[in-house]
């Protein structure tokens, strides 16, 4: 039986829209409404393309 749900969100830099960390937030608060607890935050590529680890109880 598994402790964690582990979830992978990538977020994707655009010319146009809301900035990358703005778009994080706006992610970060949704998925933390829902019981999701954010655990590493990683840059991809040096274009603030990040992906972000988060989790909940099983």
């Amino acid at each position: 039986m598994n402790q964690w749900t582990y979830q992978v969100v990538e977020i994707v830099p655009h010319m146009l829209g809301p900035a990358v960390s703005e778009r994080l937030q706006t992610e970060l608060d949704r998925l933390g409404a829902e019981g999701w607890e954010l655990v590493s935050v990683m840059l991809v590529t040096p274009f603030d393309h990040l992906r972000a680890v988060l989790k909940r109880p099983a």
